[in-house]
């Protein structure tokens, strides 16, 4: 039995160390001068899916749903907040009373005044027709107006 260890010291050591490493790491592989391999590097692209909010009002609670999020929006006190489930009422209660489908595509908050006025508390699908006559009236009237201002 060899109980001798081999370990070489100095200049000779280092040398020997500096061999060994191609075989530790693993083949080296020396370059071909007629062929030269290019490896084309993988691109991975993040893709994101933005869609437009979609809200629908329900004017009895003054709460917004959007379907895409998934989410109520409602103010709390002063302020706007956005939830999973609608402030004082069940979903399926809030669901089956009357709604209806806006058409801005931005934060509620910036439309909520217009929205509380065409739409109060207490309405109702018949009375927007109502609501749409006597504000095309109101416009006539008031385009009457500046068209005599305009006159004078």
């Amino acid at each position: 039995m060899n109980t001798k260890s081999f370990h070489p010291t100095g200049f000779a050591g280092l040398v020997l160390s500096a061999a060994m490493i191609p075989l530790l790491i693993g083949c080296v592989a020396e370059p071909s001068p007629s062929r030269v391999r290019v490896h084309a590097p993988t691109v991975y692209v993040a893709t994101e899916v933005i869609r437009e909010d979609d809200y629908v009002y329900y004017p009895g609670y003054e709460v917004y749903y959007s379907s895409n999020r998934r989410q109520f929006v409602y103010r709390d006190g002063r302020s706007w907040v956005t939830r999973p489930a609608p402030p004082r009422v069940a979903i399926d209660v809030l669901f089956a009373s009357p709604s209806v489908r806006v058409d801005f595509r931005d934060a509620p908050e910036h439309h909520h005044t217009d929205m509380v006025r065409r739409y109060p508390r207490h309405w109702r699908q018949s009375d927007d027709r109502h609501y749409d006559r006597h504000v095309d009236r109101q416009d006539e009237r008031n385009r009457g107006r500046r068209d005599d201002k305009h006159d004078k």
